[in-house]
């Protein structure tokens, strides 16, 4: 079994999701429930076992991401975002995570909202984003370390400066081998809220293994072998 798919079978029950009523209709802040059975981290903070609410900010400016708690009376944590994509959408959200090393929270990488192709790829701080890109093997983008207290503000005006200081904040990527890089040359980039067209990078980061390409690749050999042999005339 591959290392990728035993990765996804381990952190399937991370994460337990649920709607609260009317959730899946309002497209405009992509409000999800989201129950959490161990403790997870997202940029800036590690979050405890428990309920939380994930909402997009209403802001043009930047593509935020803001966590409230269960009742959503407590504003968690305000960090950036950039788009990301998938080819086919999922009528279910998905939750995607970074691995960690043995005891460590799992990192949130990436988030999808029902319906939708465009999602929202986490940006780490760059420290931790230098850890996550050697763990995984995979490009992750950051922000600098010291606007890592900007996501913990607790004050949910999007003018306050914490919010302003996100919004300004220069987005690089860091890659497995340690370097930085623009964020266009290794992720999509689209523009707004991930609605409009995506632009492909020079190269896509690689991010799973070749098994399934191998598999199709033997089943098509497979049925090209039968094709052959029921067409091939029989001999009276």
């Amino acid at each position: 079994m591959s290392t990728f798919l035993i990765k996804t079978m381990a952190l399937a029950g991370l994460a337990a999701f649920a709607f609260l009523p009317g959730a899946k209709a309002d497209q405009q802040n992509q409000k999800t429930v989201f129950t959490f059975s161990g403790p997870v981290e997202v940029p800036g903070q590690v979050l405890p076992a428990g309920t939380y609410v994930f909402k997009l900010a209403n802001t043009h400016s930047r593509h935020l991401v803001q966590v409230f708690s269960k009742d959503e009376t407590r504003l968690v944590s305000t960090f950036i975002a950039i788009p990301n994509y998938r080819l086919n959408a999922s009528d279910q959200t998905i939750i995607k995570f970074d691995e960690r090393a043995a005891g460590s929270p799992q990192a949130i990488k990436e988030w999808f909202y029902p319906g939708r192709n465009h999602g929202h790829e986490f940006v780490y701080p760059k420290t931790e984003a230098i850890t996550l890109a050697k763990a995984n093997n995979t490009p992750v983008p950051f922000m600098p370390n010291d606007l890592a207290p900007d996501t913990l503000t607790q004050d949910a005006n999007l003018n306050g400066p914490g919010v302003e200081a996100l919004n300004a904040a220069p987005v690089m990527a860091e890659t497995p081998n340690g370097s930085e890089v623009e964020i266009g040359t290794v992720f999509m980039v689209t523009a707004g809220h991930g609605d409009g067209p995506a632009e492909l990078p020079a190269e896509l980061p690689t991010t799973a293994t070749s098994l399934p390409l191998m598999v199709l690749i033997g089943s098509l050999s497979l049925f090209g072998a039968v094709g052959l042999r029921i067409a091939a005339p029989r001999k009276g």
